[in-house]
């Protein structure tokens, strides 16, 4: 098994090491053709601005657009959320979305840098887990199909279906691997 995690900018070194961690084989993306051969991809939490003007920059909209298509695994952390959902409220004019995911996400929902906060979390298929929010989104809706895997406070902070999963939240800051675990075994 071989998993990307988006390089462009944000915590991608600390999703590889949590892999490599779990014996699998990991790989920083920075172009598009780096996706082929992948199981799965992560896109990591950053300044969605930024990653987007980047992946538009590279040309990573469509080439994620059409690996998904074809079955590759991509996961959202935080900023990937906001990348990966069909629809951003609070976005910037001219926000752009891989609409990977049927889900409105809200950016900054949360608050700023200072409101960034830990929480437990109940997390489908995984049980007991501490998330790490940091400005993070929250999930507005879901559409059809859309499985909700964790709330925090009323809200949606995680959800997938099919190939695809998001989270508004940091796993990859943490010592715990469950949701590392969780893409490997039950998405990809």
């Amino acid at each position: 098994m071989k998993i990307g995690v988006l390089a462009l900018q944000g915590a991608f070194r600390e999703h590889i090491t949590m892999l490599e961690a779990l014996g699998v084989s990991a790989s920083a993306v920075r172009l598009p053709v780096q996706l082929e051969g992948l199981d799965g991809l992560i896109i990591p939490g950053g300044e969605s601005t930024a990653i987007s003007k980047l992946m538009v920059n590279y040309g990573f909209y469509d080439a994620i657009s059409a690996a998904a298509g074809d079955g590759l695994g991509v996961w959202g952390t935080c900023a990937g959320l906001i990348l990966m959902a069909h629809e951003v409220d609070d976005g910037i004019e001219d926000q752009r979305s891989l609409d990977l995911i049927d889900v409105v996400a809200r950016r900054n929902a949360f608050g700023r840098q200072r409101d960034s906060f830990e929480a437990p979390l109940d997390f489908k298929g995984v049980g007991e887990y501490t998330g790490v929010f940091i400005r993070a989104p929250w999930i507005e809706s879901v559409g059809t199909g859309v499985e909700v895997l964790a709330f925090h406070e009323g809200h949606i902070v995680a959800a997938g279906k099919s190939n695809m999963m998001v989270t508004a939240f940091h796993p990859e800051l943490t010592s715990d691997d469950s949701i590392h675990r969780y893409f490997i075994e039950r998405i990809l």
